[in-house]
């Protein structure tokens, strides 16, 4: 019997692990893959077509009903929120230079036409408006004279006139004493040679022809002197009626100049009162009581809210079919879309915001990008709803304009005749 040694039992024979199987015998080990069902592909297929459809119809459909929304719809109308609420503020400056004596209102505060806003101190104005009078009532009387002066002239003429006349007289009785002399003084030297006439009588006829000879001459220069006389009084009264000819006291130039120096003394008067041009709400009062001011310093503004208009920036391609006169909705962001203003467009601006920048943009140069541009809209609202719900300066509104509804505008000019547009 050979000898068999066991091992010990803590040494144990040692097992490899069992290794993978080779790929095929995997394969061959796998259970095999079931073989798919003609049936169920079809099914499958008609399944995928099925759902195909439904797409491309909900998308069709989709399409349709977008197509025919813009079509009915969106193609009507052009909106934009690009829109603000402006208006024709009035600015208000004095018209005289003083120290501000009164400031009746403040910011928000609602005015109307013709209220007191401010006051500047009138004491100037008051003591130039005095002298202005005198001076006006002074160029009256002094005018008044002229034409008395003018009147006392014109019966100084009547007067030379008269001694014009008696001058001619004079002269025409000197003359028929002269004719008389000579003739009585030739019949005495006739008579002289026969002794028939003393030689004291023919003296005395003699110193009478000298005598006569003499107040002819006399009665000659006074009658010269008499036209003289009125000449001189016919140019002073000439020279008076160029101040006062085919006019009265009242349209004489010198009184007129007067009357204006007159009236524009109390129109500054007037104006220390400053008034509200226009009804309006009181913005940037930037005045106080004591503050000197120059002329066109500005006081205040006032922001007429029941007279304001939007100017809403479209888009250059949404204006094609925008004309003056179209119906305008808008809504604002103060009051919400509950409440829808209504207007009309008045008109579309003559640049774009860009073309008329303090820097406008310069487009040629290397680095152009294309930008759409925005034209302003400007929109008249409704006077009645403004009144309900009012709008201040700067304030957001959305506006959609309609293009179907085509109105024409408020001041166009009326169409020609037929017979006129025939001429």
């Amino acid at each position: 019997m050979s000898d068999v040694k066991t091992p010990p039992a803590s040494e144990k024979p040692q097992i490899d692990p069992p290794q993978a199987a080779p790929p095929a015998a995997a394969a061959q080990a796998a259970p095999p893959a079931p073989e798919r069902s003609p049936e169920l592909d079809q099914k499958r297929g008609a399944q995928r077509r099925g759902l195909f459809l439904i797409v491309a119809a909900v998308v069709l459909a989709a399409g349709l009903i977008f197509f025919l929304y813009w079509l009915l719809v969106l193609s009507h109308y052009v909106s934009t929120d690009d829109a603000y609420v402006g208006a024709d503020v009035a600015e208000v400056t004095p018209l005289v230079a003083g120290a501000v004596a009164e400031v009746r209102v403040g910011d928000t505060q609602m005015v109307k036409r013709g209220d007191i806003l401010a006051v500047i101190d009138p004491s100037d104005a008051k003591v130039a408006a005095l002298r202005a009078e005198a001076g006006y009532g002074s160029a009256t009387r002094r005018v008044e004279q002229n034409f008395s002066t003018t009147d006392a002239l014109g019966a100084q003429i009547i007067a030379r006139d008269a001694d014009l006349a008696r001058a001619h007289a004079q002269t025409t009785a000197a003359e028929s004493d002269l004719a008389k002399a000579k003739v009585d003084l030739e019949r005495r030297e006739a008579l002289a040679s026969s002794g028939a006439v003393s030689g004291e009588e023919l003296t005395t006829a003699r110193n009478a022809y000298q005598t006569a000879v003499a107040n002819l001459t006399a009665a000659r220069a006074a009658n010269a002197l008499a036209v003289a006389n009125r000449a001189v009084a016919k140019n002073q009264f000439e020279a008076q009626s160029a101040l006062t000819k085919g006019l009265g006291v009242a349209a004489n130039p010198d009184v007129q100049t007067a009357k204006a120096a007159l009236d524009a003394a109390n129109l500054d008067l007037e104006r220390t009162t400053i008034r509200a041009p226009i009804d309006g709400v009181i913005a940037r009062r930037n005045v106080q009581v004591g503050q000197r001011v120059a002329v066109g310093t500005e006081l205040m503004t006032v922001v007429p809210i029941s007279q304001v208009y939007v100017d809403a920036n479209f888009k250059e391609v949404q204006l094609r079919q925008v004309r003056v006169g179209q119906d305008v909705t808008l809504v604002s962001d103060k009051y919400g879309d509950h409440v829808v203003y209504h207007g009309k467009v008045a008109g579309v601006g003559g640049g774009t915001g860009s073309a008329f920048a303090l820097i406008p943009a310069q487009n040629a140069t290397g680095n152009w990008i294309k930008v759409v541009q925005r034209l302003p809209v400007r929109i008249r609202l409704n006077p009645a709803e403004l009144r309900q719900h009012p709008l201040e300066v700067g304030l957001s509104m959305k506006a959609k304009v309609h293009l179907t509804d085509v109105g024409a505008p408020q001041d166009a000019p009326a169409a020609p005749s037929p017979a006129a547009a025939g001429r």
